[in-house]
């Protein structure tokens, strides 16, 4: 008889799933993220959550609304890793167009759009483009599992 072999702490959990390049398709990736991480022990409103729903609503959002190229899904990916702390979110799309932050500039406060990845910046511990295997980028940000892992510090 053979002795059981020890079992492994799953320590890495991924989540991935493709979404129509719609309004709709961009409202369901929030909420099935929020809904994943709640399901994953993250739970819904906690500070992790938040950052993490903020992440995803501003990266599809772009991806549906910049990104989209007709009859072509974007992807959302969502890996979390207890070991590094972070959860990073992953959203891929056909479009060859890099997004590029816009820097506030006077005279444009009022302008409805063009702060997204300012927001993702200072939610997320890092963010970044890669490109990808076929046409297209995948845009992707790392969220704090907990305080400690943030670059901010509460005032």
């Amino acid at each position: 008889m053979q002795a059981p072999h020890p079992q492994v702490a799953v320590t890495v959990r991924v989540f991935a799933q493709r979404f129509s390049a719609t309004r709709r398709g961009a409202r369901l990736a929030r909420r099935l993220a929020v809904h994943q991480l709640d399901l994953w022990g993250i739970p819904y409103g906690s500070p992790a959550s938040d950052a993490v729903e903020l992440v995803v609503a501003e990266l599809a959002a772009n991806a549906v609304l910049h990104g989209r190229v007709p009859g072509r899904d974007f992807e959302l990916r969502l890996r979390c890793d207890r070991v590094a702390d972070v959860v990073r979110v992953e959203v891929s799309d056909t479009h060859p167009c890099r997004p590029e932050p816009h820097d506030p500039t006077p005279g444009t406060a009022d302008a409805e759009g063009g702060r997204g990845l300012l927001l993702v910046a200072a939610v997320a511990v890092r963010w970044g483009v890669t490109d990808r295997t076929g046409p297209g980028k995948t845009v992707w940000a790392e969220c704090a599992l907990t305080s400690k892992n943030t670059r901010f510090t509460p005032s």
